[in-house]
């Protein structure tokens, strides 16, 4: 029987495993769709566009460009080494800080939105939401998002079973698990639900790069060289002219921290 502890380290293991891998999960990981940043400003009230953002668990900085890109005035928070390396690269007229979710190395009330992208089930909720409360302004928001794989489309359906098999680890079930309550157990915030669907077409070879950038794989390399090989035969019968296309649905979860009082 698996203990607490154990489940803190393994845990605590996958959380590290990218920085490793930071160059191939920057090459090959999905980004994100013009909708999800068209569903914030909606939901936010305001443009991206001027608006202070702090980006936390940043990684190797796919949303902190897209934020960036839409002009917003972007701060990433990354702990890791060589993702912050690899962000640094990529993105080196961005500032980013070495800190995590739990405790923003950040002044009271500097952001008007704070996001976290992929990485908000790395944090300890329960100390990361009233930081994101703390460093937001009065009235400012806290936008997190999944990419979720689209299990209603059945070959994607089919590669998460062999997932869940293979690993013993159902990674279908850990993304769906992206619910308000598990993301704020401090009921501090009411969050708003959206769902984005959009895919990408890629060559096999992303597709699987894309699998083993997972923490599961990293963590795990003997067998994920097996599962990778068979993979490859399945995606191969699948795609004969070599092309995925990957259907994901993004979660976004967003909520509004309470404006000032009035005088």
């Amino acid at each position: 029987m698996t203990t607490p502890r154990a489940d803190r380290t393994t845990h605590a293991t996958r959380a590290h495993s990218f920085n490793a891998a930071a160059a191939r999960y920057a090459a090959n990981r999905p980004s994100y769709p013009p909708a999800l940043f068209d569903a914030i400003e909606e939901l936010t009230g305001r443009p991206l566009a001027g608006s202070r953002v702090v980006d936390v668990g940043a990684g190797t900085g796919m949303a902190t460009a897209r934020l960036h890109a839409r002009g917003a005035h972007v701060i990433a928070v990354e702990p890791g080494d060589g993702m912050a390396a690899e962000f640094r690269r990529t993105l080196p007229d961005v500032p980013v800080v070495r800190g995590d979710g739990n405790a923003l190395p950040l002044a009271d009330h500097r952001a008007d939105l704070l996001t976290c992208a992929q990485a908000w089930h790395w944090t300890d909720p329960a100390r990361a939401v009233p930081e994101a409360v703390r460093v937001l302004r009065p009235g400012g928001a806290l936008a997190l998002w999944w990419n979720t794989d689209a299990l209603d489309v059945p070959w994607i359906a089919e590669e998460a079973e062999r997932t869940a098999r293979h690993f013993g680890v159902n990674l279908a079930a850990e993304r769906r698990d992206t619910n308000a309550r598990a993301a704020d157990p401090t009921g501090l915030l009411h969050f708003t639900h959206r769902e984005i669907r959009w895919s990408r077409r890629v060559p096999i070879d992303t597709h699987l790069a894309n699998l083993a950038s997972h923490s599961v794989l990293l963590v795990d390399g003997e067998r994920a060289a097996a599962f990778l090989a068979e993979q490859r035969e399945h995606l191969t019968a699948a795609f004969p002219d070599g092309t995925v296309e990957e259907t994901y649905d993004v979660i976004l979860l967003l909520a509004k921290t309470p404006p000032s009082p009035t005088a």
